[in-house]
């Protein structure tokens, strides 16, 4: 019985490896989008959304943003023309840790996974009751995030990225 309780015990110990990052879900859609710019324009590339100790950063095909109402939704594909890169950390950040001159070092990046695959989706509208601000829809369809396991990350929830607000 000994032998018995004392293998269950070593193959408890053998076979628990907490040692590797386990990401189950990335979810984004209730938090809102940050950039580092006082004043959001077409010319603006590089958004992110903050949750905890994650992070999911995108950066924009230059010239994607139009200051005109778009009948059709603007696609832009990831990763040949935009960029989405998830990062967790090892402590919550803040938006300090994109938008500081000087880069900080903490927290950590304990994991950083680039999407290999999905679009980006903005439908440009304008803004009601106003003559030349532009509200743009941002979302993201089919986005494919692979770990350094090889292994694809389920349960996707940022399907809306947010809306953001330009004016000529």
């Amino acid at each position: 019985m000994k032998k018995l309780i004392a293998f269950c015990v070593i193959t408890l110990f053998v076979s628990c490896n907490d040692g590797d990052l386990q990401i189950e879900t990335i979810d984004f859609d209730s938090v809102g989008i940050n950039t580092c710019e006082s004043t959001i324009t077409t010319a603006s590339t590089i958004f992110f959304k903050l949750n905890g100790k994650e992070s999911l950063i995108l950066e924009l095909q230059s010239g994607v943003l139009k200051n005109e109402a778009s009948s059709d939704i603007i696609t832009s594909l990831v990763p040949g023309q935009s960029k989405i890169t998830y990062r967790a950390f090892s402590d919550n950040v803040t938006s300090n840790y994109f938008c500081d001159a000087i880069p900080n070092t903490t927290p950590l990046v304990i994991e950083e996974i680039e999407a290999e695959d999905g679009e980006v989706l903005i439908t440009t509208v304008l803004a009601e009751g106003t003559t030349n601000t532009y509200e743009h829809t941002i979302e993201l369809s089919g986005i494919t995030f692979i770990t350094a396991q090889d292994e694809r990350i389920t349960d996707l929830q940022i399907n809306e990225f947010g809306t953001i607000t330009t004016s000529e």
